[in-house]
């Protein structure tokens, strides 16, 4: 496949970061990945630091290019900042041999990988404050909602 006549602009609030030819499959690098989508990034360096996967420490320096880049290149708060998309696409295929039994040989393939992240501006909503916004009442008030009645 080639690449899209007109790749998508980021917007103003965003910055990226682009690692290609990683010496790892897909689908293992997936799964780290997967771990920081949707995650402010001081959450998601945290997650990575202390993950027990071999290509986390990649990921995790990736990320910190990223949020450079957003302070530096684009003048973004990086308190506010918060992993948007972490896109995984399949690089080359190396093919390489293995002797078997009775003469034989089998075909190893190592795999590997790209990796785009996105990260982006945007208002960190804790967990209480979207349980609150999802009952219409403030952080911190008690008892049932009653339609009507003043505080």
């Amino acid at each position: 496949m080639s690449k899209p006549n007109h790749p998508r602009m980021l917007a103003e609030t965003e910055a990226e970061a682009v690692l290609r030819n990683i010496r790892v499959s897909p689908r293992k690098l997936n799964i780290v990945a997967t771990s920081i989508r949707n995650l402010p990034a001081g959450r998601a360096i945290a997650e990575l630091t202390f993950s027990k996967k071999r290509i986390a420490q990649d990921v995790k320096k990736l990320l910190q290019s990223a949020v450079a880049n957003a302070e530096n290149n684009h003048q973004l708060d990086v308190d506010r900042l918060v992993v948007t998309t972490a896109e995984v696409g399949r690089g080359i295929v190396m093919r390489r041999f293995q002797a078997r039994g009775r003469g034989k040989a089998a075909r190893v393939e190592k795999w590997f990988s790209h990796l785009r992240i996105v990260v982006a501006e945007r208002d960190i909503i804790t967990k209480a404050e979207k349980r609150a916004a999802g009952r219409n009442r403030p952080v911190g008030a008690e008892g049932p909602v009653i339609e009507g009645a003043q505080a």
